[in-house]
């Protein structure tokens, strides 16, 4: 197991309360199947997330921030698409 997720932020926006809140979220969903959550502190208005050096969510392209049961989803698209998210998969299908 090597799947690693970076999150950059950015601390002039003072988002470290909401990158760390989402890394919580992730590494407690993925606990086994993470190997690295790191924090990235930045400028400019940065919110991205990257899977494996893969870039799942940018907040300037989608025009704000994931919903955490959206990003558990584009983690796990990458990490373990077979994965069921139980409840995070349910919510989602009901929201659409």
């Amino acid at each position: 197991m090597s799947n690693r997720v970076d999150i950059h932020y950015c601390t002039g926006c003072r988002w470290l309360l909401r990158s760390a809140w989402m890394a919580q979220e992730l590494l407690t969903t993925f606990e086994g199947e993470l190997s690295a959550l790191t924090l990235h502190p930045g400028t400019g208005g940065i919110f991205e997330v990257w899977v494996n050096d893969k870039r799942i969510w940018s907040r300037k392209e989608q025009q704000g921030f994931p919903e955490i049961t959206k990003l558990k989803q584009l983690v796990r698209d990458e990490i373990d698409p077979e994965r069921s998210l139980g409840h995070s998969d349910r919510k989602a299908q009901q929201d659409q």
